[in-house]
């Protein structure tokens, strides 16, 4: 079943303008957090990136439009905006670089007119 376009709320652990809490170098550009009961594939709830909101918040509800498969990890990265807006992988791609640029990935996502993927 695709959880693609699903809508679901986000717990945030890591809001805009934080940092990691094992690397204090790394700081969030975006609200990053977890959907609870939901297990990702390495047994903890899935992650999730948020795009779109340009504050610091401690929950969200939005839709999910792209999945990040981290190819050299087992865990794999969702991506949540509010509905009503879009984003391309590459854009998407932009906004969780500060993270993903230690993982090779390929993000899958859902456009209006056909799914595609993007592959790094």
């Amino acid at each position: 079943m695709s959880v693609l376009s699903d809508i679901v709320t986000v717990t945030v652990d890591r809001p805009m303008g934080s940092c990691h809490p094992a690397y204090s170098t790394l700081r969030y550009p975006i609200n990053y957090g977890y959907v609870e009961g939901i297990l990702a594939p390495d047994g903890e709830y899935q992650d999730a990136y948020i795009v779109g909101v340009d504050k610091p918040v401690q929950t969200f509800t939005g839709k999910l439009i792209a999945i990040i498969h981290r190819t050299d990890d087992n865990e794999e990265k969702w991506v949540i905006a509010p509905k009503g807006t879009s984003f391309d992988a590459e854009q998407i791609r932009a906004l969780v670089q500060f993270q993903e640029q230690y993982f090779a990935s390929r993000i899958s996502m859902i456009s209006p007119c056909a799914d595609h993927n993007n592959h790094r």
